[in-house]
Order: structure tokens, then C-alpha cells, then sequence
């Protein structure tokens, strides 16, 4: 048998192919999270708790209406969106030319309430939910086993990060967006409606996190704390790509996806912590991150 620095080679590749099935969460979530502070300059920390509200939507759809998970795919993305809307335009949006300070508190604050709710309801027990009948059962690659739906899943991340990078970066709505943030008087002089552009913004962060949720569902349990345990290392993936870097945010969330999957093979010990020490190295190495823009 193949062996590399003393791992077996299946070994080696499949911890590698589940770095990159984790680093497509890392992906799809810290682009949420970088649309949202780099066209508002708000640090959403309420992200994870949208995350939680994507796969607590599909689960009660299919629960109390019996919609499954394509339909599911569309509804509860765009329903988190929705009121992540409603909450930005009566609240969120007053705090625009306060300190960011405020608009992290407002969110921090935000996520408590989603969560502690959820938890008082549900429980802080997980519930399971069935993925999509087509996608059972998997595909012998040879050197492991993969599951079809998280080979979904990793084309599924790939494709939606495509997607959203040629929305911000190549059309001309992506210009207005970020128009808007630089220089909004100028923007709505040209009969651009700004706090509308403001409140896609939002809701297209919103939604981009209620979709991994709801991705995440047949792989993880449905839990009000699912989105408490991932938010900090998601958070971490974008301060090393750069605060607001569309771009950054993807490359990095894979990135570390398969260096934290490679971690496990080599030092398992560290592999809880490793994002966490490159977070510490690039701040002082490019305190503005990888791919963000020195102010």
C-alpha cells in the first residue's frame, strides 16, 4: 500500500475529500458573510443563526407540509431572506452611521433571541432530516467510499459561489451594490433607490447562509446550535481572506476546509485549532488578510 509521510494513501485522500465537503459550508457561508460587511459594513454575527433558520425551514416544511428537499432548496433560502429583509429595513438600517460597533451588537444581540428561542422550543437536542431520495447511497472512487449527496453538495458549493462572485463582480446590478457603498449620495442622484440596494444586500447575505443551512441538513442534525458551533471558525475564514473580499472569502473557505481535513491525518490534536493559529499568523504577517485591500 501507497503510503505518504507514513499515512496510507486512501487514508490521505479521503480526509481530503472531506476537507473539501467541509470547506464548501466554510465557502458558501463566509461569502454570505463577506457580501454583507463588504457592500454594508455591517459584521453579521446573526450569520450562523441564519444558517440554523435555512435548515429549521426545510425541516418544519417537510415536517408540517410535507415539502421536500428540492422544493425546500428554493422556499427557505428565500423566506430567511425575506425577513432578514424586514429586520434590515426597520432596524439594522438605522445603525449605518453609527459606529460598526452598534451593528455587531444589534446582530450579536439578533442571535441570541433566534437561537434561545429555537433552543426553548425544540430543545438543544438535534433532529434529522431526510436528503433527497435521487442522491441515497454513494460511489466507490476507490480509495474511499463517497456519499452521492456530499458530492452533491461540494458541486452545489462550487456552482453558487460562481454564481454570486459573477453578480457582485460582472453585472451591472454588482455595480450599483457596490456603488452604493462608496458613495451612496452620488448613486441615488442618479435615481438609483439605495436602501432598496441596501436591503438585497442583506437578504442576499441572509439567504446565502439559509442555504448552506439547508444543505447542511441531511448531513449534520438539525440543531438550534448548529450555527453557534460553526459562526467562530467561518468568521476566521474571512478576517484570512480579507474583510469583504468576495474572492478571498471562497478561495479561503476551501482552503481551509482541506488543510483542517489534512490536519486530522497528520495531527489530529491540532486540527480543532489549526484555522485559528493561520487567523493569528496572517493578522500580523497582512493584517487586512490574503486577498483584502490595505487601508
Amino acid at each position: 500500500m501507497t503510503m505518504i509521510f507514513g499515512v496510507p494513501l486512501p487514508a490521505l485522500l479521503g480526509q481530503l475529500f472531506l476537507g473539501i465537503i467541509n470547506g464548501s459550508f466554510y465557502a458558501i457561508l463566509s461569502l454570505g458573510l463577506a457580501v454583507i460587511f463588504g457592500l454594508l459594513r455591517v459584521i453579521n454575527f446573526a450569520h450562523g443563526a441564519q444558517y440554523m433558520l435555512g435548515a429549521f425551514a426545510a425541516y418544519l416544511l417537510l415536517a408540517y407540509t410535507g415539502i421536500g428537499f428540492w422544493p425546500a432548496l428554493v422556499i427557505a433560502p428565500l423566506v430567511v431572506a425575506a425577513v432578514s429583509a424586514v429586520i434590515e429595513r426597520t432596524m439594522l438600517s438605522r445603525l449605518y452611521d453609527l459606529d460598526h460597533l452598534y451593528g455587531l451588537l444589534f446582530t450579536f444581540g439578533l442571535a441570541l433571541i433566534i437561537e434561545g428561542s429555537f433552543r426553548w422550543y425544540f430543545g438543544a437536542a438535534g433532529q434529522p432530516y431526510s436528503g433527497p431520495q435521487i442522491l441515497s447511497g454513494g460511489t466507490n472512487l476507490g480509495f474511499m467510499f463517497l456519499p452521492n449527496y456530499r458530492g452533491f453538495v461540494v458541486v452545489a458549493s462550487i456552482v453558487i459561489c460562481l454564481a454570486v462572485w459573477l453578480l457582485i463582480e460582472k453585472t451591472r446590478l454588482g455595480a450599483y451594490l457596490r456603488a452604493a457603498t462608496e458613495n451612496p449620495q452620488l448613486v441615488q442622484a442618479f435615481g438609483v433607490n439605495v436602501p432598496l440596494l441596501l436591503t438585497l444586500t442583506y437578504a442576499l447575505g441572509a439567504g446565502l447562509a439559509a442555504l448552506a443551512g439547508v444543505l447542511a441538513a441531511p448531513i449534520y442534525q438539525v440543531s438550534p446550535l448548529m450555527g453557534s458551533n460553526l459562526i467562530i471558525i467561518v468568521f476566521a475564514v474571512v478576517v484570512i481572506g480579507g474583510m469583504g473580499s468576495i474572492g478571498g472569502a471562497i478561495v479561503t473557505g476551501y482552503m481551509l476546509g482541506i488543510l483542517e481535513g489534512l490536519t486530522k491525518v497528520f495531527y489530529p490534536e491540532a486540527s480543532n485549532i489549526v484555522v485559528f493559529v493561520i487567523m493569528a499568523i496572517v493578522l500580523m504577517l497582512r493584517p487586512a488578510g490574503l486577498f483584502g485591500k490595505e487601508v
